[in-house]
């Protein structure tokens, strides 16, 4: 029997934090092949990105708030064999689709491993581990997504909004460390988060977030799709109120940079980004 402990650690509503990348690839998608697009979200939200979460509190055994849990179990060996399971079972799935995309889950497998792997740990180093996250979480998965749900299984992958997918995952996830930094200095491990301190953060994550949304006006003018990017700019909008009323409040109290406010921060970058790409999605379908 599964025990609370691994439930709880595999984080499956984790997940929803990574979906934007996923709608976003869709809704640049010229031709859906929506059979393949479900099973590629079947494999990277439902096995994927919950056994990479497994893994790493496997590896980090954290006694203080992780990502989406307040107060974290301990793990058990029970939680490495169903990591394991769950990934073997996401490449044989992959397969389905094709063996390039099988190819690329497997990349990403080992990438998350090689990021919380004790004897390799790239998380302690704060850009190695930073552009992992980057490059994994937002360009790699950009490009399966898209390449799953193409209908020809095409390489021509558009390169300014895969590039857009990987500032936006850049843009909001230092501020998931940033209150994380005494936890992380004792686990050995500095992040990026640490190395730029809590205001660096806030002006850091702030200027990637610019980035990113030049990055969407860039793809949106070169498609002469400008009414993208404005649906774009009106849903992000509480975010970034959010964002700049934190940065404020932080700025006068570090103690504000808490777990309470990073998971709101979290889950509105990530319902405001998915809700873009999925009214996007939605327009270009029915136009």
């Amino acid at each position: 029997m599964i025990s609370r402990s691994t439930i709880q650690l595999l984080r499956f509503h984790f997940s929803f934090f990574l979906l934007p990348v996923f709608l976003f690839a869709l809704s640049q998608a010229i031709a859906i092949n929506w059979q393949h697009a479900l099973l590629a979200f079947f494999i990277l939200h439902l096995l994927v990105y919950p056994s990479s979460n497994g893994y790493n509190s496997y590896m980090d055994r954290d006694e203080f708030s992780i990502g989406g849990l307040k107060n974290p179990l301990q793990p058990t060996q029970q939680l490495f064999w169903v990591t394991l399971g769950m990934d073997v079972l996401a490449v044989g799935l992959s397969f389905f689709i094709s063996a390039i995309f099988a190819a690329g889950v497997l990349l990403y497998i080992l990438a998350s491993r090689a990021y919380s792997y004790r004897s390799i740990r790239l998380k302690k180093f704060p850009v190695a581990g930073y552009l992992t996250v980057v490059l994994f979480q937002g360009v790699e998965v950009f490009f399966l997504s898209y390449y799953a749900a193409s209908l020809h299984k095409t390489f021509a992958v558009p390169l300014w909004p895969m590039l857009a997918a990987g500032l936006l995952i850049g843009g909001y996830y230092p501020l998931t460390q940033v209150y994380q930094h005494e936890a992380d200095k004792k686990d050995g491990v500095s992040t990026i988060s640490m190395l730029l301190g809590v205001r660096g953060t806030f002006v850091f994550c702030g200027c990637i977030f610019a980035a990113a949304t030049l990055m969407m006006f860039a793809t949106f003018y070169q498609q002469q799709k400008l009414q993208y990017f404005f649906v774009f700019i009106a849903c992000m909008l509480p975010m970034v109120l959010f964002f700049l009323w934190w940065m404020k409040k932080t700025w006068n109290n570090s103690n504000a940079a808490d777990f309470k406010n990073s998971l709101v921060m979290n889950v509105l970058a990530s319902a405001c980004t998915s809700i873009c790409f999925l009214i996007i999605l939605i327009w270009k379908t029915v136009e």
